[in-house]
């Protein structure tokens, strides 16, 4: 009679492990998938697949056949290979080279037609009440806020769509394609109530530094920018990197054990709730009002109806790669892609611009001096038009409109203390809310005339902007006359 133990022995001997490249995984469900059907060949004892790493290692007995490990992937939808860095298909770069095309004349064609003005010709500043918060609510979800809100439900909206495609599921209902992104927007609805009850217990401004804003803006860029370029199929081996959460905060969620294809419905309600936080200049004008009324249950009545106003531009542009199916679903989500990158696009030259940097400025600060001293030779040089001195001090006179400030450059003297006297047309946009981030300075602009205190500046630029970092000027400080 042999001895279990030696035959234990020679049976784990005989293990060995084989790796096998797959293309085609991109997630946590793909990786359970191609385990379980190569773990079920003959002959293997485990198998562990990485969507990283573009393989699985099989620890088998009896090594299977290509042709079976061939099989058993073309069952679940992958195949043996590895996927390249740039994709050979002519198609796919044809594809998003139009749609480069298309975003970029959309882009001129609402800056030619005024469109960047719609939210401020939408929302009336003397009305009041919850209907106002509603308008500003529905402007918002199709305006400014989309470039953060916006960029994410696409991406959510595509990613889900191409799960679908993974798990063979052709042809889904449009309420099943469209789960998450009610989900979504019902936890931002019922997240931004409360938090809003919360603003009004604290009763205070909620404002981050300049600095902190803008490294919050680029890394939303960053992380929207990676998922749009997986979006375009450009570069296959992206579709391997995917955000996920710490294992024990997935648990808690009831992500990490879930079956193969399911959907974390807690998952989707969060990340709702979380876009409160988002820097959007519409958002923020709404929580100041939250903030000023002291009280829970109005400030969470005022937010959850912004929210609510949002609800239908939101859940429009998530229709959009969802509605489609086939062989147009590639073509859609390649398209959404490159809009999520244009997004991307946009918050970091934002953050950047929060940052100090200013890229993309209407004007270049050097010129501007330059141009002033060569008018003035040997006389002092001039401050613009739109400076006063009286008594020592020096008044800015700026008026904020919905496209930026006017006018956006102004020369004034150095080391002579400022007083800035701003008139604000439009307190809902994110021009209202102006930051200078050399000072330190923070003020949000109610409408009508604001008056904001600058210290005397040293030679040279100090720039300002809008919250996002959309819109920006800057004060150029020359010589004083003795």
């Amino acid at each position: 009679m042999a001895d279990p133990d030696t035959e234990a022995t020679t049976g784990r001997m005989a293990e060995r492990d084989v790796t096998v490249p797959v293309n085609g995984m991109t997630c946590a469900a793909c990786e359970r998938k191609v385990s379980r059907a190569l773990g079920a060949l003959p002959g293997v004892e485990r198998a562990e697949a990485s969507a990283r790493g573009g393989r699985a290692v099989l620890t088998v007995t009896t090594a299977p056949t290509d042709d079976q490990i061939a099989a058993a992937l073309a069952s679940v939808g992958y195949s043996v290979g590895t996927a390249p860095w740039v994709s050979r298909d002519p198609k796919v770069w044809i594809t998003v080279a139009l749609a480069v095309v298309a975003v970029a004349a959309a882009v001129f064609l609402a800056l030619s037609l005024g469109l960047a003005d719609l939210p401020s010709r939408l929302t009336d500043p003397n009305a009041g009440g919850l209907l106002l918060v509603l308008i500003i609510g529905l402007t918002a979800g199709v305006s400014t806020c989309m470039a953060l809100v916006g960029g994410l439900v696409l991406a959510v909206s595509a990613s889900h769509a191409a799960a679908l495609a993974r798990a063979g599921v052709h042809e889904p209902s449009f309420s099943s394609r469209m789960r998450p992104h009610v989900l979504f927007n019902v936890g931002r609805v019922v997240g931004f109530g409360i938090l809003g009850a919360l603003l009004g217990v604290l009763g205070g401004a909620i404002s981050l530094p300049a600095s902190a804003m803008g490294l919050l803006l680029i890394g939303v860029a960053v992380v929207m920018a990676l998922l749009g370029l997986r979006l375009t199929g450009l570069f296959p081996r992206l579709a391997a990197w995917n955000l996920a959460l710490p294992s024990s905060l997935s648990r808690l969620l009831g992500i990490g054990d879930a079956a193969e294809g399911s959907y974390s419905d807690v998952r989707a309600a969060a990340l709702g709730a979380a876009t409160f936080f988002l820097p959007c200049g519409f958002t923020q004008a709404v929580q100041l009002y939250a903030l000023s009324t002291g009280s829970p249950v109005t400030a969470g009545l005022i937010m959850a109806t912004f929210a609510l106003g949002t609800t239908p531009g939101l859940l429009a542009l998530a229709g959009v790669p969802e509605v489609a199916t086939g062989r147009s679903r590639d073509t859609v989500l390649r398209v959404v892609g490159v809009v999520v990158i244009a997004f991307a696009l946009l918050n970091s030259v934002g953050g950047l611009r929060l940052l100090g940097y200013q890229v993309g400025a209407s004007s270049s600060s050097a010129d501007v001096v330059a141009a002033t001293s060569a008018t003035t030779s040997a006389a002092a040089p001039k401050i613009s038009s739109n400076v006063t001195f009286a008594n020592g001090v020096q008044t800015v006179h700026m008026t904020q409109e919905p496209r930026g400030y006017v006018p956006s450059d102004t020369v004034v003297y150095a080391g002579i203390p400022i007083t800035w006297d701003i008139t604000s047309t439009s307190q809902f946009d994110c021009s209202a809310f102006l930051r200078v981030p050399d000072l330190g300075v923070t003020a949000n602009l109610v409408e009508g005339p604001n008056t904001v205190a600058l210290p005397a500046l040293p030679e040279g630029v100090t720039s300002f902007t809008c919250v996002m970092g959309m819109y920006t000027g800057q004060l150029i400080a020359v010589p004083a006359p003795a």
